[in-house]
């Protein structure tokens, strides 16, 4: 019964970052603020990976990623690298020294995404154009915050889901 809680909850993990890429690239559907748009992928395996050991999370982290690379038809395999290695070190963190909660999903939230966002504005905008600073103030930071405001939904919606699908566990 536990492999089979597993299988369903993996599915139901990939459906939600299915669902969330289409929400995210759907045009029209979420508002711009300063023209920015949420990127709900991110915050979703960063959350997924706080539930999950510390393999499940790292492909979690690379499926979320490769959705990014999809959706910002970028260079393919950046986010899928950066995601992947930032779910296993959260998964780790998690099984090792922190708590589930929401307070620790917020600040794993918080410093996820900088980083995410981060080595996106590094290697894409800081060694490319004359004026990172801009790209960072003007593109990032706002969609930095824009998507830190659906880091505590998620962290409810997924809650949930591992509650009501036991599989490894890492709840208190």
């Amino acid at each position: 019964m536990r492999d089979l809680n597993r299988i369903v909850r993996s599915l139901a993990f990939v459906l939600e970052l299915l669902v969330l890429f289409m929400l995210q690239e759907t045009p029209g559907l979420l508002p711009h603020v300063y023209g920015a748009r949420p990127v709900l992928v991110l915050p979703a395996a960063a959350v997924i990976a706080m539930f999950e050991e510390e393999t499940r999370a790292m492909a979690f982290g690379v499926a979320a990623g490769l959705f990014c690379d999809f959706g910002y038809s970028g260079v393919l395999g950046f986010h899928a690298l950066v995601m992947g290695v930032l779910c296993f070190f959260i998964s780790l963190l998690v099984r090792t020294f922190l708590q589930v909660n929401p307070v620790t999903a917020m600040l794993t939230g918080i410093v996820a995404l900088g980083l995410a966002f981060g080595a996106q504005w590094l290697f894409f905008y800081y060694f490319h154009y004359s004026s990172p600073g801009y790209a960072l103030r003007m593109h990032y930071l706002p969609k930095y915050l824009y998507t830190l405001i659906f880091v505590p939904l998620l962290y409810l919606l997924n809650r949930a889901l591992a509650e009501a699908l036991p599989g490894e566990e890492l709840l208190p």
